[in-house]
C-alpha cells in the first residue's frame, strides 16, 4: 500500500512538472544571442563549411576536451574491472567456426570502413562528421575483424601508443591556440586557407584527425580487452 502511494505522489509530481512546462513552453522563431552570432559570423571567424563541427571543437573546445576525458577514463575503468594480464593477450579463445560469408564479407568491408572513417574525420569541416564519428567508425571495423576472427592477436602496445600521442596532440594543439591565437583550441593557429576545401578552418581538420584517432583507439582498446576476456564464444 505505501508502495503504491509513493508511486503515485511520484507519478502526479512529474505530471504536474510536465504541466507546468507544456504551459509555458514559447517556441522560438527567430535565433538569439549567442546562437544568432555563430549563425551570422562563425563560419567567418573559423572558415568552416560546417558550422557544427566549428562550434564544437573551437568556441566549445572545453566541451570537446570533457568528452575525451570521459571516454578515457571509460576505457581506463573497464579495464581495471577486467583485470587482464600479458598471457590473456596470448590465450586461445574457444569459439564456434566463423561463417565463411563473414570472414569474406570482412576482408573486402574492414578496409573500406578504415578508410571511410578516415575521410569522415578529415572532411569534418566540410561535411557532417568529424573526430568523434569517424573514430565510431574505425571502431566498427575492429569490431568485425574480431567477429571473423576471434581469435586475431592486435597488438595492444600500438593501440596504447596511437591513444596516447593522439591525446598528447589534441592537448597540445589547444594549448598552441592560447599562446599564438586567441584561447585554448583556437583553430587560427594555422592559416583559414580558402573557404571550402580540404586544407582550409585552420587547424580544425588536425584536430578532429587527433580526436579521430584517439577515439578510434580507444573503443577498439575495449573492444580487444572484452573479447580477450572471454573465455569460450
Amino acid at each position: 500500500m505505501l508502495r503504491n502511494t509513493l508511486l503515485a505522489i511520484v507519478l502526479v509530481g512529474m505530471a504536474y512538472m510536465f504541466f507546468n512546462l507544456y504551459n509555458t513552453y514559447e517556441s522560438r522563431t527567430e535565433l538569439h544571442g549567442i546562437a544568432q552570432h555563430f549563425a551570422q559570423d562563425g563560419a567567418k571567424e573559423v572558415g568552416a563549411a560546417n558550422l557544427v563541427t566549428a562550434i564544437v571543437v573551437t568556441y566549445r573546445g572545453f566541451d570537446t576536451l570533457g568528452e575525451v576525458t570521459i571516454l578515457f577514463l571509460t576505457a581506463s575503468i573497464i579495464a581495471f574491472f577486467l583485470k587482464l594480464n600479458d598471457e590473456d593477450f596470448d590465450k586461445e579463445i574457444v569459439h564456434r567456426d566463423t561463417s565463411e560469408l563473414l570472414v569474406t564479407a570482412s576482408k573486402v568491408l574492414i578496409p573500406i570502413i578504415f578508410m571511410f572513417g578516415v575521410y569522415v574525420f578529415i572532411n569534418g569541416h566540410l561535411t557532417p562528421g568529424g573526430g568523434f564519428q569517424g573514430g565510431a567508425i574505425i571502431a566498427t571495423g575492429v569490431a568485425l575483424m574480431i567477429m571473423a576472427n576471434p581469435n586475431i592477436k592486435l597488438n595492444y602496445h600500438v593501440i596504447h601508443w596511437v591513444e596516447s600521442v593522439s591525446g598528447v596532440s589534441f592537448v597540445i594543439v589547444g594549448l598552441l591556440g592560447i599562446a599564438l591565437a586567441g584561447g585554448f583550441l583556437d583553430n587560427k593557429v594555422l592559416g583559414l586557407g580558402e573557404f571550402g576545401t580540404l586544407f582550409s578552418a585552420g587547424a580544425i581538420p588536425v584536430i578532429y584527425s587527433f580526436v579521430g584517432l584517439k577515439v578510434g583507439a580507444e573503443i577498439s582498446n575495449i573492444l580487444n580487452k572484452y573479447q580477450k576476456s572471454q573465455k569460450e564464444i
